[in-house]
């Protein structure tokens, strides 16, 4: 559910204040979050991937079909984690989702706006 402007409004002042009051603990605290834990977790589907291919051959080898069908299902089940987590990964330099830059109002989609006039108009028909 996204932030209401009130609460992206007082997001940004505890940011500012933030900054303000220790920017250097402001700045490190900005590398970490999505972009961070979405490369994690690429990682480690790589790394479940390829624990994958050796079950696959060790099941081959060792002629255990059990072994190499959850062999195959490892590196399926990992390969569709690095692929949903390559895509949810923010580009270099791209506003992480949900976090609005100062000055600027965030874009919303469709389905945001059309929440935002139904609040309104049942906020209008209450009084």
């Amino acid at each position: 559910m996204p932030l209401s402007e009130h609460e992206q409004r007082m997001l940004e002042q505890m940011e500012r204040a933030l900054y303000a009051e220790d920017p250097k603990f402001a700045s490190a605290l900005e590398g970490t979050g999505l972009r961070t834990y979405t490369r994690r977790r690429v990682y480690q589907a790589v790394a479940g991937f390829l624990v994958g291919i050796a079950l696959l051959m060790v099941g081959v080898i060792a002629q255990q079909i059990l072994v190499g069908v959850v062999g195959f299902l490892v590196m399926l089940g990992c390969a569709v984690l690095a692929v949903t987590g390559w895509r949810k990964a923010p580009k270099p330099g791209e506003q992480q989702p949900g976090v609005a830059r100062r000055g600027s109002r965030p874009k919303r989609s469709m389905m945001d706006r059309i929440e935002q006039r139904w609040q309104r108009r049942r906020d209008e028909q209450g009084r």
